[in-house]
């Protein structure tokens, strides 16, 4: 929709469904404040438009935080349960972390200050006045709610921030925030009950749904934030050396069934095809070649399935940890030509091989 500050910003389907909720929510009041009629459906999207420009707003100071620390950010994806900023790296300190966490309440929290004032000098029974209200405590819902401790909110990257200084495991951290996640997530569902018990009454049932709706989103949030740490604990164990493939290199019109007769004999587990200069030019595909036929195999070139190596395929074979990953990040492919630092190829990297490293347990 726009790039902001040169972020990206997207807006899913999903948008659509929660301005037409919020629309038709609002407009009865809209319509008993200014007697509007038909017109008030407009003045009940255009809160809805703004809200979500609040929540662009307060994604935004997270990705300018972030970009200032030298963390890229992918982009901003609006969508029916607020807004994310995918920020590519994890923080290097969790002073960073914090700041980049409570700066989003924070700016929330400052434009529902502004707009408590700007509401003092405005005609409340206004259109104006309506949507400055509105906003104002839209604000301050959001940015009070996001202080809540508990991953996905800001409240529990704070606390995770908070727990990684004292004990010096961001993995640690993790654990308390999202566990507090999930505790937040079941008194959500829990207060509308306990308030009807309270009450004597049931269950407001668009209230209960919508409790676990936004229950859910919390939930799912904080299990896949200890997901995510689990494999983040991984990174530092990754070397480029230690999964590559050994590989055979032979000319570009050696048939398939030398080639991989070369490979099987020297033990090796990729194929590399040369110019008649021995410099790497492509990588047989495994998948590709053992599609061919057995019987035509002595007749196929190894050229015919094997993918040209491109500048981004070739990394160093001294890559480790997040720089291996950031390489990789930069140039995706499935397939990489290992080389020493004297420019000497020495194996093939797959992405395939990289992923099972993360899900091996």
């Amino acid at each position: 929709m726009a790039r902001p500050f040169g972020i990206p910003v997207y807006v899913t389907p999903s948008w659509l469904v929660i301005a037409v909720i919020i629309t038709l929510l609002y407009q009865p009041m809209v319509d008993r404040t200014l007697a509007l009629g038909p017109a008030s459906y407009l003045v009940a999207f255009v809160f809805a438009v703004l809200l979500y420009v609040s929540v662009l707003i307060h994604e935004l100071a997270h990705s300018v935080v972030a970009r200032m620390f030298g963390l890229p950010v992918r982009r901003i994806t609006l969508y029916m349960l607020g807004g994310v900023s995918e920020i590519e790296r994890e923080a290097r300190s969790p002073g960073r972390e914090f700041l980049i966490a409570f700066s989003g309440p924070l700016l929330s929290l400052v434009l529902a200050a502004v707009g408590f004032v700007a509401y003092w000098f405005v005609e409340p029974q206004t259109i104006v006045g309506v949507l400055i209200w509105q906003l104002w405590v839209a604000n301050l819902l959001v940015g009070v709610f996001n202080l809540l401790p508990g991953l996905p909110l800001d409240g529990g990257r704070m606390v995770r921030a908070a727990v990684w200084g004292l004990t010096r495991r961001p993995a640690a951290g993790t654990v308390v925030a999202a566990w507090g996640g999930r505790v937040l997530a079941v008194c959500v569902v829990a207060l509308p009950v306990l308030l009807a018990l309270r009450d004597g009454t049931s269950p407001n049932l668009f209230g209960l749904l919508w409790a676990v709706l936004l229950a859910s989103f919390i939930w799912m949030g904080a299990g896949s934030a200890l997901r995510a740490s689990r494999l983040r604990e991984r990174v530092p164990t990754l070397r480029a050396r230690a999964m590559a493939a050994a590989a055979v290199h032979v000319p570009a019109d050696t048939s398939v069934a030398e080639a991989q007769r070369r490979m099987a004999e020297a033990g090796a587990g990729a194929i590399v095809v040369t110019d008649t200069a021995g410099t790497p030019t492509s990588i047989v595909n495994a998948a590709a070649a053992a599609a061919v036929p057995e019987a035509r195999r002595p007749w196929v070139p190894v050229s015919s399935v094997a993918r040209a190596i491109t500048r981004g395929a070739v990394v160093r074979a001294g890559l480790e940890g997040e720089d291996l990953l950031d390489a990789m990040r930069a140039h995706p492919a499935s397939e990489y030509l290992l080389v020493e630092d004297d420019g000497t190829a020495m194996g093939v990297l797959r992405t395939a091989d990289v992923e099972a490293a993360f899900t091996r347990r």
